[in-house]
């Protein structure tokens, strides 16, 4: 009896959570990441500090790799989100945006009799000058989270799911698509959950159900098919196109493929699925352009399909690390081997099955995410980072490289412990152990963001009168446009990343955006040429004095000069 009690407690030791310190790097611009081209202000090139998490022990972050807000867990079951909120994915019952952490009170409020009530101080609110505290009955204790395009999707201790934000495509799973958008967070129809991961506009959760673990999925592009006839929920079913549509799916339901199979792992792309199961084998499905499935070709697959390399003597072991990014996949195979697949590279020939990457031969990989053309991994006592990036999501810091093609380390993590890590669209996170490192953060940045009641409008004094148009200046703007419209095209034509698009294609037309508790009116691209275009007559020269090749979405100014000036820094991060 005695010795069972005892094993008993090892376990739950064993299942004992540590938390460490939130740091993020890349755009906080989010109104703006994957919208307007070119730098951003604000981007935190260098992993920094948030100031409401500073000293608060978070265990788990998500943010999807077509997802534009981020979601942090700390080790009492706390939720907090921030970032882009324009359908409600934020949970906090409003569209207003938030550029810094905040604490999910919906998740709190007392909806019912509770086995374990929980009561918990909470920093509400941060000023240079007062602390306001608020006394929260914990109603959901958060542990998982996944982080979709517009919507969020969280997990409690006792295997509730909930979610909150766009819900037109029934990605919430709450059974109905009647409210295009829930701003509050509500229940999906899922018992007994794991983990959850999403997609852009799907959601898959991993289900425990009598010992089996099952895989529940919203099949939103993933249920596409060819029709005759179109249909009530159809879309692109007229004469004159292929006739593609598809019917939301509100109601998770499991995938019959993968009944005998015990899946122990899954990961979401923007419209793929990677799955492994108990045995090693991995599986993937969904979209297969770029070769991001691994079969050796591009066909889109409706049902998990077995990736042929990992078989036999390669299978997957059980601490393998998986991840998928917007248009590739990775895993760990035997040995640590990390090996990857898909568009690895903006230019160069794509993976179209799993290949290992040499850079990375014998490192131990403890945690990865992918982003959405960059990736992030915790390894050993290091952080490496690698991939194209355009808001500093990387971390090199201000004199660093802005994109690296080879993995690289993160100067300023070195030696530091990473716990987990988590990628979005322009944006990278990581949570670093406190232990013997407590100095060091000490002296990393504190990002103080804006708190949801602060505006960023400029006052009306400063706002310059308008400017009567002559028919001089008139014919003069119609000229710009036009060749602003030309280059656009043709940038358009040379781009070879879909995700820029598909935020391009799914963002709504309202004329105003709600930013802190302010509305602003959204830009309208495609006009007349402004200072922020590329190579209008307003844009700003680069600082360097080099003249503006004029490619799209080359290689910046600052990886062509870095790696001009040795080649020693290539090749594989040293221990």
């Amino acid at each position: 009896m005695a010795a069972a009690v005892e094993a008993e407690k090892k376990a739950e030791e064993g299942k004992t959570v540590k938390g460490g310190e939130l740091l993020l790097c890349g755009s906080t611009c989010w109104d703006s990441i994957g919208r307007r081209k070119g730098t951003l202000e604000g981007n935190l090139v260098s992993p920094t500090r948030l100031r409401p998490l500073v000293g608060v022990d978070i265990r788990f972050v998500a943010a999807g790799c077509a997802s534009c807000h981020c979601v942090a867990l700390d080790v009492d079951g706390r939720c907090y989100t921030w970032g882009r909120n324009e359908r409600g994915q934020l949970g906090h019952g409003d569209t207003l945006q938030r550029d810094r952490p905040t604490f999910v009170s919906e998740l709190s409020k007392n909806q019912g009799n509770l086995k374990e009530p929980r009561w918990r101080i909470y920093n509400w609110s941060y000023s240079s000058s007062w602390l306001h505290l608020a006394l929260y009955h914990l109603r959901y204790k958060i542990i998982k989270a996944g982080s979709g395009r517009s919507h969020t999707v969280v997990i409690s201790e006792d295997g509730q799911s909930l979610a909150f934000g766009w819900n037109k495509h029934g990605q919430l799973g709450s059974g109905s698509v009647k409210n295009e958008v829930e701003l509050s967070p509500v229940r999906c129809l899922v018992s007994e959950v794991k983990t959850v991961a999403c997609g852009a506009e799907f959601t898959v959760w991993l289900s425990s159900v009598e010992g089996a673990s099952i895989l529940y999925e919203l099949q939103a592009f993933h249920s596409m098919v060819n029709l005759d006839m179109g249909q009530t929920m159809s879309y692109n079913t007229k004469d004159s196109s292929v006739r593609l549509a598809y019917e939301p799916q509100s109601r998770p339901r499991a995938i019959a493929s993968l009944s005998g199979e015990t899946i122990v792992k899954v990961a979401c792309g923007t419209n793929h699925t990677v799955a492994v199961d108990s045995n090693g084998y991995v599986y993937t499905w969904g979209f297969g352009g770029y070769g991001r499935l691994g079969h050796r070709e591009q066909k889109d697959e409706w049902v998990p399909r077995r990736v042929e390399v990992f078989q036999r003597q390669n299978v997957l072991p059980p601490d393998a690390v998986i991840s998928a990014g917007s248009v590739n996949s990775s895993c760990t195979a035997g040995g640590g081997q990390l090996y990857m697949w898909g568009k690895i590279k903006v230019t160069g020939d794509d993976w179209m099955y799993p290949k290992p990457l040499m850079d990375l031969s014998g490192w131990h990989l403890k945690c990865m995410d992918s982003g959405n053309m960059h990736h992030f991994v915790g390894a050993d006592s290091s952080c490496i980072s690698w991939g194209h990036a355009q808001y500093g999501e990387l971390g090199y810091g201000p004199n660093g490289q802005k994109s690296s093609a080879v993995p690289k380390k993160v100067d300023i993590l070195e030696g530091m412990h990473v716990i987990t890590v988590a990628c979005g669209f322009g944006n990278s996170m990581v949570v670093v152990d406190r232990a013997n490192v407590g100095d060091r953060l000490d002296q990393l940045d504190i990002y103080d963001g804006k708190a949801a009641g602060e505006g960023s409008e400029e006052p009306e004094s400063l706002n310059p009168a308008p400017k009567k148009t002559t028919k001089k200046a008139a014919a003069a703007a119609t000229k710009a446009s036009a060749n602003s419209k030309k280059r656009k095209k043709s940038k358009e034509e040379s781009s070879g990343s879909e995700s820029e698009e598909d935020y391009e294609d799914n963002d709504s037309d309202d004329s105003e955006v709600e930013v802190n508790g302010k509305a602003e009116k959204k830009k309208q691209r495609g006009g007349k040429a402004s200072s922020r275009g590329r190579g209008g007559k307003g844009a700003k020269k680069p600082a360097t004095g080099k003249k503006d090749s004029g490619h799209g979405r080359g290689r910046s100014l600052a990886v062509e000069k870095t790696s001009s000036q040795g080649k020693a820094k290539r090749g594989r991060p040293r221990k």
